[in-house]
């Protein structure tokens, strides 16, 4: 006689074996060369952004704990410099993960005041349930912090980092390489896909859209553009991802106006099927993205 399996119980094994199976998958990281100093390291995770300077490198955030001795093998392949600055765009892991393997005596963590903030909370509860130890959670945290912006200068390069308000967090950064003319966006862009927006730390909709027209102020039809996720771009891509977000948060608005629910919302699936095949094929759904635009209005 047959034995049966209920539904749930295959749909439960399955999840688990594909979660195993996603962590173990050979994670490879690929380069982009975007000028004669910058360069894109994707693998699992935020993208990186790496330059190389007269003396040393600077670092832009380090993905996850798991892989940070690959991304070193990656980075020793492009330069034998030291990593002076590492930069955190802002708080989540996989663009924090790795601070504590890549912080040492050559290196220097640099963020946002929140960010500090909000990676020794994340740390101080990992801390208390004994799976890190109290090296390890101080190596985690960025060593200098600012409040607005701060600029650093390396021989010929001026670097940039400028803080945006409430947009993915509320502790985002995005960082100008000006004389290479390369900007980094962390989070507060994803190329070619919906947006993230963190609305339990800080996100909203109207800081993210800020958030593009600060770049576009900053950058030329030149400047080569590293999003959070995603292939590296420009800013005539930047500007139809900006219309999108505009567009997508007057209709919402008008919906919430006109007393429509979070439900009736998430269920009008016409609100964004102009953008849906062109941004709703990542991360973030279509119904996802009309759910985080209406919350994040209705604040």
């Amino acid at each position: 006689m047959k034995k049966f399996i209920h539904p749930l119980i295959l749909t439960l094994l399955f999840t688990g074996f594909t979660t195993l199976n996603a962590q173990n998958r050979e994670v490879v990281i690929t380069v982009d060369t975007l000028s004669n100093q910058v360069y894109m390291l994707t693998g699992q995770g935020g993208n990186i952004g790496i330059y190389v300077g007269e003396k040393q490198v600077f670092m832009i955030d380090d993905q996850f704990d798991r892989l940070s001795e690959k991304l070193m093998k990656t980075i020793a392949t492009l330069t034998d410099k030291p990593i002076s600055f590492l930069f955190n765009t802002h708080m989540h892991g996989d663009h924090s993960g790795g601070n504590a393997k890549f912080n040492g005596d050559k290196t220097t963590l640099v963020a946002h005041d929140n960010v500090r903030t909000r990676i020794a909370t994340n740390m101080q509860k990992l801390l208390e349930e004994k799976k890190i130890d109290e090296a390890y959670y101080q190596l985690m945290l960025p060593e200098i912090t600012f409040s607005d912006d701060l600029t650093l200068y390396e021989g010929k390069e001026t670097i940039m980092t400028i803080h945006v308000h409430n947009a993915h967090t509320d502790g985002d950064a995005i960082i100008y390489f000006a004389a290479n003319n390369v900007l980094h966006m962390g989070d507060t862009y994803f190329s070619g896909r919906y947006p993230y927006i963190d609305l339990n730390n800080g996100g909203s909709v109207d800081g993210l859209i800020e958030a593009q027209k600060k770049a576009l102020l900053v950058i030329n039809d030149d400047t080569k553009v590293i999003p959070g996720h995603g292939r590296p771009s420009n800013k005539k891509e930047m500007r139809l991802y900006l219309a999108m977000l505009e567009d997508l948060r007057t209709k919402v608005k008008a919906e919430i106006d006109a007393g429509k629910t979070l439900a009736e919302v998430k269920a009008n699936s016409s609100l964004t099927r102009a953008y849906d095949a062109t941004f709703g094929v990542g991360f973030i759904k279509p119904e996802r993205m009309r759910e985080t635009l209406y919350k994040s209005l209705s604040k």
